[in-house]
């Protein structure tokens, strides 16, 4: 639900995967923005009315994302398509980061809009420290990058988990994501990306932006 530049991507993105693809939006001309060749149905109406979703086909569905302007009509939206359809797989695009937290922990998976960006600006402007990328609905677990030293460089990643008791996720190098293996060495530029818990991460921080303990 909803065609604007994020909805638009998404939708385009999803069918060059080669998955079948339903847009709906209010606004007829908000269609202007899929490619050509986008092949999926163009639904005009609201997203969270019934006789839309039909149209759509959100009967079959795999999955739903609600990605329109309006928190209130996202949220609605996801609600409708897994209370009443039955859609396990939805995602709401919610801009007031409390809300998010929110419907998070209701079993609502939230992308806030708002609060990722700020997270991501000051990464790149206060690049020593770590920066959440996923939460799970009780907000116990985090995903997060994580910066590290330049100590680091040319150790293996079972060092980084041994020093902090975190798990690396997965790395992220040129660009690329990648799954180390425990043997995997980091390079110069590599993201890291960890997974431990929220009441931790201040600690694991603190151990992995400080150069590494020496082994006896």
């Amino acid at each position: 639900m909803g065609c604007g530049r994020v909805g638009a991507t998404l939708a385009q993105s999803l069918e060059h995967r080669g998955h079948s693809v339903a847009v709906i939006d209010q606004n007829p001309d908000a269609f202007r923005r899929l490619e050509s060749e986008f092949s999926g149905r163009r639904v005009t109406g609201l997203g969270f009315d019934r006789e839309t979703l039909l149209q759509a086909g959100v009967e079959d569905a795999y999955a739903f994302a609600a990605v329109s302007d309006g928190d209130n009509s996202n949220i609605l939206a996801a609600r409708v398509a897994r209370e009443t359809f039955g859609v396990d797989n939805v995602v709401a695009r919610i801009y007031d980061p409390h809300r998010a937290e929110i419907y998070q922990r209701l079993g609502i998976p939230t992308v806030a809009t708002v609060r990722w960006t700020a997270d991501q600006v000051l990464r790149r402007m206060l690049p020593m420290g770590a920066t959440d990328e996923f939460r799970d609905a009780s907000g116990r677990v985090v995903m997060a990058q994580m910066d590290v030293h330049p100590g680091w460089i040319g150790l293996p990643v079972a060092a980084l988990e041994a020093a902090t008791g975190a798990r690396v996720a997965y790395l992220t190098r040129f660009g690329d994501g990648m799954l180390p293996g425990a043997d995997t060495v980091l390079q110069e530029h590599d993201l890291v990306h960890v997974m431990v818990e929220a009441t931790d991460v201040p600690r694991v921080e603190r151990v992995l932006t400080h150069v590494p303990p020496k082994e006896d």
